[in-house]
């Protein structure tokens, strides 16, 4: 199939152009929001097609795959067809709703002409989709090409805008961690995240908008993985470091529950709680190689890509097949 997709989310998206279709990305010359094209921080295969607007009217599509409301227009622009009418529709829904929880309406509420996809079944109970069609399908994630040694005394925590996000991301929380531990935290928006918490540069060090592969590594050589998101979708980078090998320390919120067993570190409400395990982490590497040897068969078993594209590939065909 030619699949029209838009490159938002950049694991997400790495994942899912892996498939067997051929995948139309939109291109922009300033490369902005809406024609990102493809990835340049990590290899994509050579079934991710850059197309300007311009080729994408002359296109043969498919399937188009939304993210953000405002695609629906703008494919229809770009296509010069009804989305959701002459080529089909689907909306993937990445986040938790936000506002008036759990009465949050989806924007694709009450549609007729697309089918929402939730990634967690988590985000799929607490949104209200209305009488649209919806369904999960669950992350799958590119393994890493590296295993977990926890030589380094150290926790690791990947956060995008910690500052900005503060409570969400429970970057209030980190000090207490900060105490036993010094941190690593990886991601956009991370640069002078020890000062804005009034903490000293040796407890909190910030490692702005690594390479993936690099960042794995780095992350490989840590003691434990920290998630203390109150309020988020399931971080792929969540999923990649169980897949590493690395024990998880993690708010028992949202869809974490689900994706780290017990046997994998520790999950709790109680920050005390998760104190306590992150100490045994630290003073006895081997219950942590232990526990990430468990966090990675979970996510290997449950958020394998082969499982991920296979999920697509069904949902593409009943999509395009019904539409036909």
């Amino acid at each position: 199939m030619n699949v029209l997709v838009w490159h938002v989310h950049g694991s997400w998206a790495t994942s899912f152009v892996h498939g067997r279709h051929r995948y139309l990305v939109p291109v922009t010359p300033d490369r902005g929001p809406y024609g990102l094209g493809r990835a340049r921080t990590y290899p994509w295969p050579d079934g991710a097609v850059e197309v300007t607007p311009a080729e994408l009217r002359r296109a043969e599509v498919d399937v188009v795959i939304l993210q953000r409301p405002e695609e629906f227009d703008l494919a229809s622009e770009w296509l010069g067809r009804r989305v959701g009418r002459d080529v089909p529709a689907v909306y993937v829904e990445h986040n938790t709703p936000k506002g008036d929880v759990p009465n949050t309406r989806h924007p694709m509420a009450d549609r007729d002409d697309l089918l929402l996809v939730h990634v967690t079944g988590f985000n799929q109970l607490f949104w209200d989709n209305g009488g649209t069609r919806s369904t999960v399908v669950e992350h799958g994630i590119v393994a890493p090409n590296v295993e977990w040694t926890g030589e380094l005394d150290r926790l690791a925590v990947v956060i995008n805008e910690p500052v900005r996000r503060w409570r969400v991301t429970g970057t209030d929380l980190l000090p207490r961690f900060a105490a036993l531990a010094p941190l690593d935290v990886f991601g956009m928006g991370v640069a002078g995240l020890a000062d804005r918490l009034g903490l000293p540069a040796d407890r909190v060090t910030s490692h702005d908008d690594v390479p993936q592969d690099r960042m794995h590594a780095e992350l490989a050589r840590r003691r434990a993985y920290l998630h203390l998101c109150r309020w988020t979708s399931l971080g792929l980078s969540l999923i990649e470091a169980m897949a590493i090998g690395m024990p998880v320390v993690a708010l028992a919120t949202t869809e974490a529950v689900v994706a780290v067993p017990p046997e994998a570190g520790a999950l709790s409400t109680r920050v005390d709680d998760l104190l306590a395990a992150t100490r045994r982490f630290l003073d006895d590497p081997p219950a942590a190689r232990r526990a990430g040897a468990a966090a990675r068969r979970a996510a290997r078993d449950r958020y394998g890509l082969d499982r991920f594209l296979a999920d697509w590939d069904r949902l593409l065909e009943e999509e395009v097949c019904a539409s036909r």
